[in-house]
């Protein structure tokens, strides 16, 4: 508890409460039996309790698998992160390092070299040239700090300038997205960090806003958000890893060619489409229209790039 503690500012009663499975009763047992064995516990009527300001733990040593977990949190970060990222991980896994003794030194080595995570981030050469954005909308979301930057939606649309109060940062349909109050909308709006051209954190602030809670605002926008229809085939051998990767329910249709065709509805046609061709000819765009179009498009795009490369070699 005195490191649950220790890692937040405040801690109401109900958070402990619920962190650690226990009543409100036993909660308040136990922060008076810390009182008494010396810990400076500070309670507040309706804010929570604190540590005096100075008061830490000694150094704590983390386990075999803690550390593991550790480190493979860092690389996963590092795959399904942008660039922004990166030197932060790898400095805390370098302080990891640092501090777990000779042979657990030895078993992160043994880990580092024994794990490879392949695929999960997709470099898109048709992105901005500020593609870093990440770790500077995440600061802006922690510190409550407006962000000004220019933004360009889907394909073809048009750059468009915006003030926005950051509220929080998802990760949805294989991108990462700031959700954020869009002084220019006067709406929420969630922008893809990918697609933000310039981004600029500013020293205004802004008010914490106190009937929203980002957990409930996704539930929700995944309910009724925005999405669009289409209708794919699956050849019978791949629709197991297309219902694991395709973050929305496949609704079974007509069966033919060995395969089924899905209704299913998608936050991104431009995703779908680029996802769809990595199943090769195991699966087909149908409806709309104007979305098998697009596949079509992406697939001539690699075909044109392939012919360019082989008559240059």
């Amino acid at each position: 508890m005195v490191m649950h503690l220790q890692g937040r500012r405040v801690v109401r009663a109900e958070e402990l409460a619920e962190h650690y499975g226990i009543s409100l009763r036993t909660v308040y047992r136990d922060i008076a039996a810390l009182g008494e064995a010396g810990v400076p516990v500070v309670g507040e009527a309706g804010v929570g309790y604190s540590l005096v300001k100075g008061y830490h733990l000694p150094p704590v040593m983390l386990t075999a698998e803690e550390a593991s977990a550790l480190f493979t949190g860092g690389e996963l970060a590092k795959k399904f992160t942008d660039g922004s990222l990166n030197a932060a991980v790898d400095g805390a896994l370098a302080k990891l390092r640092a501090i777990l003794p000779a042979e657990r030194k030895d078993h992160m080595e043994h880990l580092a070299r024994g794990t490879v995570i392949v695929g999960l981030r997709r470099e898109d050469e048709t992105a901005p040239p500020f593609r870093y954005g990440l770790g500077v909308v995440q600061q802006a979301v922690a510190r409550r700090r407006v962000l000004a930057m220019a933004y360009r939606g889907r394909e073809r649309a048009e750059e468009t300038v915006r003030e926005v109060e950051p509220l929080g940062v998802v990760f949805y349909g294989g991108n990462w997205y700031l959700v954020a109050w869009c002084r220019l909308r006067k709406d929420l709006r969630h922008f893809r960090v990918d697609r933000i051209q310039n981004l600029e954190m500013r020293m205004e602030s802004f008010g914490t806003r106190a009937d929203f809670s980002l957990s409930e605002h996704m539930e929700d926008y995944t309910n009724h958000g925005e999405t669009f229809p289409a209708k794919v085939w699956f050849a019978r051998e791949v629709q197991e890893r297309a219902r694991a990767e395709s973050y929305a329910t496949l609704v079974a249709a007509e069966e033919r060619d060995g395969g089924t065709e899905f209704a299913m509805l998608t936050w991104s046609y431009d995703w779908l489409a680029r996802w769809l061709l990595s199943f090769g000819d195991k699966a087909e765009a149908l409806e709309p229209v104007t979305f098998r179009e697009q596949v079509r498009g992406v697939a001539e795009a690699a075909e044109a790039r392939y012919k360019k490369r082989g008559a240059a070699s």
